[in-house]
């Protein structure tokens, strides 16, 4: 019986932190307990970069932080081609830049009350706030985009590509940037299809060939720019889903 019991112990002790979350959403209340456990210095780290600053349990950056890592493990999918910690990272830092935008509007919104106006009839107070959430938002966003790329490269390489790839590879002509999005959002959908891709990293052309109306070598031609696409689709990047959707509005 203690011998059974060792195995079983060094079984989760193996198993890979995607593995342990599959279980946790299948109903395992104990172990979910222990992974936020052993990561609270994970979240702690991934809160200070967002806030510039030492974090703690205490804090409140901190509580937003540990809500965001369980919603992560919720939500995960192994199937979007992400690790779990990378999800998290990018949903931790959204989660805790939505927390610090709305403190910033509910103190400027105080101050707009309590303070005094300045002879144009403006507040000096609630203008300085402004400029400094403004001014947040755009180095976290652009923060933001950079760490969202750099982990987008990671996932490329993989298959052989860059990022650089998603950038010359781009058809040249709108209509057939918009057929190829077209082409990733098929087999995006498709579950033999997006099996295909993620596990033998490569196009499924063939089967490509039969559910779309463009030929074999149009499809070729833009190989890897589908590629990029269909991993974008398929993980959770918010400004490079951006992209597609500007090149769809043209």
């Amino acid at each position: 019986m203690l011998s059974l019991l060792f195995i079983s112990k060094k079984k989760r002790k193996e198993e890979s932190l995607e593995e342990k979350v599959a279980l946790i959403q299948q109903g395992d209340l104990e172990l979910r307990e222990d992974v936020i456990k052993a990561y609270q210095p994970f979240i702690a780290k991934s809160v200070s970069s967002v806030c510039k600053r030492y974090i703690n349990e205490t804090d409140d950056e901190f509580s937003i932080g540990l809500i965001a890592f369980n919603e992560s493990i919720e939500k995960f999918s192994s199937e979007k081609g992400n690790s779990l910690l990378s999800f998290a990272d990018v949903l931790i830092k959204r989660r805790v830049i939505d927390y610090i935008r709305q403190q910033s509007k509910e103190q400027t919104v105080s101050m707009d009350y309590g303070s005094e106006s300045l002879e144009d009839g403006s507040d000096r107070s609630s203008i300085q706030d402004e400029l400094s959430l403004e001014d947040f938002r755009k180095k976290t966003d652009a923060e933001l985009r950079r760490e969202e790329i750099a982990q987008f490269q990671q996932i490329l390489q993989e298959f052989g590509l860059s990022f650089q790839n998603l950038v010359k590879q781009s058809p040249k002509h709108v209509d057939a940037r918009k057929n190829a999005i077209e082409v990733a959002k098929i087999l995006v959908d498709n579950e033999e299809l997006r099996k295909h891709l993620l596990e033998k990293k490569r196009l499924p052309i063939k089967e490509l060939e039969k559910m779309v109306h463009l030929s074999r070598k149009t499809i070729e031609r833009n190989r890897k720019y589908i590629i990029s696409i269909s991993l974008i689709l398929l993980g959770d990047y918010v400004y490079l889903k951006d992209y597609i959707k500007g090149v769809l509005e043209k």
